[in-house]
């Protein structure tokens, strides 16, 4: 899916809790800035990892399902553009030392 629509849900009380929705599929993606929250990977979940203006942070699907999985990457780039950080690098593991999560 190319052209797919994402929408964001934000917490006014916290501007570390974005949710990024998908319009076009049931992909659900939970954003965590890690340099300023606790973070535990879910096992049934999907996370990647990305660093943007020298922060890190973690995208973890909310109840994915086999099919809306390929579009976890394209809603990454989106909220990666959407902060002005179009050329975030986006990381399949936790870069953090001792986390090496595996996250597929």
């Amino acid at each position: 899916m190319d052209h797919n629509v994402y929408l964001l849900a934000t917490d006014p009380k916290n501007p570390c809790r974005d949710v990024i929705h998908s319009r076009d599929t049931r992909l659900k993606v939970r954003v965590y800035c890690l340099d300023e929250e606790q973070f535990r990977p879910d096992d049934d979940e999907v996370q990647l990892y990305g660093y943007a203006n020298s922060k890190l942070f973690a995208f973890e699907t909310i109840d994915i399902v086999a099919e809306d999985a390929i579009d976890l990457v394209g809603a990454i780039k989106w909220y990666a553009s959407y902060i002005q950080c179009p050329n975030m690098e986006i990381l399949p593991e936790d870069p953090r030392q001792g986390r090496n999560n595996i996250a597929m």
